[in-house]
């Protein structure tokens, strides 16, 4: 139901509508100024409280002295060094300090924000009652803002951690076999009872439990629920953790995207995955690290399929790009050993007939000059390879220039951490110089074994490595006689010292001693003519340093100096990292000891004394080593730079 209500207006009431629409529509013929003449004429001033018309009035509080222009605000937190940084580089108000148009009641109601942000990052640090005060202060003289926030902080007491319980969900909670697992996930948990409470310590040790869950037989893990109880009356927080394995997997086939050249057979040959095997993330790293570096491919990127939907054989995809078929390294070197050295390399990764892998160097510096040529075969299921060798050198020996051939051949085979090998050798060399000993060759049948057991075999911080070499041969030149050749070398890295804290920062700091060892024997009648390359010679950047590369042998009647049949080398370093501003740097320091001793009879080993002092540099490609030392017998000095660490 509608209804029609009739309004009755006075008669003026009309007059004034219509003249004032009349009126409306003649100010739209007035001539216009523009924006720059109307601000040069009428300030522009718009009342927001009083403020902003006051901050907009003048521009120049917001220039400095230098006539540069000024922030809006500045701030200043005021309070312990533990949490000072923290907030003056967190703080979101930081953000606003640089805007044109800030007014005072702005500037306020950015203050009321920045105490609840402040809060919440000490929070994360583990002060969960900090007093706080904020004060605003006129800086008109400043030539960084014309106005201050000073933030004072009382963080409080820090809290600390009361409990810690962990759970699991899924397989892993039930099946015998994952407790060791599961007792290694809690071992290793690093925010434990006692310990400050903050976030990022909460998140990290969360982390690092998770990454332990899906390095080994369960890849698809999650933690399903976490909890931080915080009681801040008492300053504790009780945690808790539910990780869910998800089904336990196992490699299955390996199925290869990209290899077109090299037969799919020979490429599981090298990757060596465990098919059948339960899941190991290592395992998968390990093989995807031998097809990397077998020289067959440019990349190489291995990934478990968890979609495949058979977690008891899941595949392991392989993306590869393969290396062309040949191609030629130029290389520019230099070393304090030879001075400069230039390379050329070959690289033929199937040989036509054989389908084994070539690589043939010419190398030239200073004191060595040298062409050889290497084949190795695909390994067979077992990991074995064949291989065969050949190399011409002349090389600066002692007081001689010895001129040298060798060919080898024979079986190796490179696991995870041991590397084992037996060839048959054939050596000839010959001396160049004013009474020059005799020219020698000789066939050896040798057997080698290597193991390295460090933390990092690129730039390792603690662990040892042993190596052990064992040749019988018989000389043929001169008379035919038997002799043998043993070689012994080992180094190991210890850790000295304590450190407060299980985290690897704190252990990285923990200085570290290096200790070298290395002992050679030739035995054979003193009639039999051996081939110096056979025999031994030290001194050097990676041996007795403060001496010039094989300058330390046996020292004749003459005083010449040639490759001797007994060596003994041992090596002190003491190792110790930088720290700056309580951060630990990529530098450290080092001083050392060497003594290295050649001779023809064990009781004339008469060692050589080098000492000095260095520094280490962990660059991104290596570790760089950079050594002055002090040849005890020669009273010189000797710098010795060298890159990357190698056993």
């Amino acid at each position: 139901m509608f209804r029609v209500v009739r309004v009755v207006l006075p008669a003026c009431w009309p007059a004034l509508l219509f003249s004032g629409v009349l009126l409306l529509q003649g100010c739209s013929l007035l001539p216009k100024k523009d924006a720059g003449d109307s601000a040069a004429s009428t300030p522009a001033l718009v009342s927001d409280g009083g403020d902003r018309a006051a901050s907009a009035s003048t521009d120049g509080e917001r220039e400095g002295k230098d006539g540069k222009r000024r922030d809006a605000f500045s701030v200043d937190v005021r309070g312990p060094d533990s949490v000072r940084e923290y907030l003056s580089l967190h703080l979101e108000i930081q953000r606003y300090k640089t805007l044109d148009d800030l007014g005072a009641t702005e500037i306020s109601r950015l203050m009321v924000a920045a105490e609840a942000n402040a809060r919440e990052l000490l929070a994360t640090l583990g002060y969960f009652t900090p007093a706080l005060t904020l004060e605003l202060h006129e800086t008109p003289a400043s030539d960084k803002a014309p106005r201050e926030i000073v933030v004072t902080v009382e963080p409080g007491e820090i809290t600390t951690v009361s409990n810690v319980q962990l759970s699991y969900a899924g397989p892993i909670a039930d099946d015998p076999s994952a407790e060791s697992q599961r007792d290694t996930i809690r071992t290793a948990w690093a925010l434990r009872a006692g310990q400050p409470f903050t976030q990022q310590a909460w998140d990290d040790a969360k982390a690092v439990a998770l990454r332990s869950l899906t390095a080994k037989r369960f890849p698809t893990g999650n933690i399903e629920i976490s909890r931080a109880e915080v009681d801040a009356d008492r300053h504790e927080a009780r945690l808790s953790a539910t990780y869910q394995s998800g089904p336990a997997y196992k490699f299955g086939p390996l199925l290869l995207r990209g290899n077109q050249r090299y037969s799919a057979d020979g490429i599981r040959r090298i990757a060596q995955l465990p098919s059948g095997a339960d899941y190991d993330q290592q395992k998968l790293l390990d093989a995807q690290q031998r097809l990397a570096s077998s020289g067959y491919f440019d990349s190489v990127f291995l990934t478990l399929d968890t979609e495949s939907g058979t977690p008891l054989a899941a595949p392991v995809i392989a993306q590869l790009r393969e290396a062309p078929l040949q191609k030629v390294v130029l290389g520019v070197g230099f070393t304090t050993d030879n001075g400069p050295r230039l390379s050329i390399d070959h690289i033929h990764n199937q040989l036509p007939l054989l389908g084994w892998r070539a690589v043939s160097r010419l190398s030239v510096d200073r004191d060595i000059q040298s062409l050889g040529t290497e084949w190795k075969a695909i390994p067979g299921d077992d990991g074995w390879r064949w291989f065969s060798g050949a190399e011409l050198k002349s090389e600066q020996s002692g007081s001689y220039v010895v001129d040298s051939g060798r060919l080898r051949g024979g079986r190796n085979k490179t696991s995870d951490h041991i590397d084992r090998s037996y060839f048959l050798q054939y050596d000839y060399a010959t001396n160049r110089g004013t009474d020059a000993p005799p020219s020698a060759s000789a066939v050896t049948a040798n057997w080698g074994w290597t193991g390295r057991y460090f933390d990092d075999n690129g730039s390792p911080r603690r662990g040892y490595g042993l190596a052990l070499e064992l040749a019988a041969g018989y000389t043929l030149t001169g008379q035919q006689l038997p002799f043998t050749r043993t070689y012994v070398r080992w180094l190991g890295i210890v850790p000295v010292g304590w450190a407060d804290g299980k985290d690897a920062a704190t252990l990285a700091r923990r200085s570290r001693l290096q200790l070298r060892a290395e002992a050679g024997a030739v035995v054979g009648k003193d009639s039999a003519q051996i081939p110096s390359t056979l025999m031994f010679l030290t001194g050097g950047d990676t041996t007795v340093r403060g001496y010039a590369y094989r300058d330390i042998g046996t020292v004749r009647a003459d005083g010449q100096t040639v490759a001797g049949r007994y060596l003994g080398v041992l090596s002190l370093e003491w190792q110790r990292p930088f720290v700056y501003k309580d951060k630990l740097t990529d530098f450290e320091s080092v001083v050392f000891v060497d003594a290295g001793a050649v001779a023809d009879k064990p009781s004339e080993l008469k060692p050589k004394v080098g000492v000095g002092v260095g520094t280490r540099w962990r660059s991104p490609v290596g570790p760089v080593q950079a050594d002055l030392a002090y040849g005890v017998d020669t009273r010189k000095f000797r710098l010795h730079v060298r890159l990357g660490f190698t056993f």
